[in-house]
């Protein structure tokens, strides 16, 4: 189905509501949710263990479903597609970097980064060639024929950085994406994620616990008792943060 968005609006999430059931009870993760993300912005999105923020980012990028509501991008009503159609979207449209890596250890750093193309039936030496040009980027050329088990774990993140922009999506999502790297890693993993999605116009939404990460963001929202709330400035988002209650 197809949505009239005005073309600056890329996401639009629209009165969505995802319960779970912990200990016999239903349990309100999301609570009328609603929210439009703009085309090549950098959203972040705050919130303590548990508080929505990866139940969000699983929504809008079709991994999980919610129990009522919509979710459009790029004018696609992604909750009314079926299974295949969403997995298929999500294939096509969205880049993930996720907190754990989640590279296939019997693939090569190329495998990798090219396995998306393959499936979609992309041509073999267009796909190479692109992700040889993402690994020069992320500065690992030369690793291209290794396994991800000989490499560290911010030269694997970064990995997964190229496997995400390699479908050249519509949209970035990243869950933690520093969560499991030390700080000095972190930061420059951070600045590689934040350049390449910048240089590629693509929009980046980031859950995360970083503060360091809030001063970049165009946008930062806060998730509380299943709610969305827009901070007034990155200052107070830190200071949320800093004094953890996010």
């Amino acid at each position: 189905m197809i949505q009239p968005v005005p073309p600056e609006v890329l996401v639009q999430l629209r009165h969505l509501h995802k319960h779970y059931a912990e200990g016999g009870r239903a349990r309100a993760v999301l609570d009328a949710v609603s929210l439009d993300i703009q085309a090549g912005e950098f959203f972040v999105l705050l919130g303590k263990s548990g508080s929505g923020k990866s139940t969000l980012l699983n929504l809008i990028s079709g991994i999980d479903k919610p129990d009522s509501g919509q979710i459009f991008i790029g004018g696609t009503e992604l909750t009314a597609l079926d299974e295949r159609g969403q997995t298929l979207f999500r294939r096509d449209k969205i880049g993930i970097v996720f907190q754990f890596f989640n590279l296939i250890p019997t693939l090569t750093v190329l495998e990798n980064i090219t396995l998306p193309g393959e499936l979609r039936g992309d041509r073999r030496r267009d796909i190479e060639r692109r992700g040889y040009a993402l690994l020069e980027r992320v500065g690992l050329a030369e690793r291209a024929g290794d396994f991800p088990d000989k490499l560290s774990g911010g030269e694997q993140q970064r990995v997964a950085i190229a496997r995400a922009l390699a479908r050249e999506p519509m949209l970035v999502l990243a869950d933690e994406p520093t969560g499991n790297l030390d700080e000095d890693t972190g930061r420059s993993v951070l600045a590689l994620l934040l350049e390449l999605t910048r240089d590629a116009g693509k929009t980046l939404v980031m859950a995360t616990h970083n503060p360091e990460i809030v001063p970049l963001a165009d946008r930062v929202c806060r998730i509380h008792d299943g709610h969305l709330m827009i901070t007034r400035s990155s200052a107070e988002a830190v200071s949320l943060l800093q004094g953890n209650r996010v």
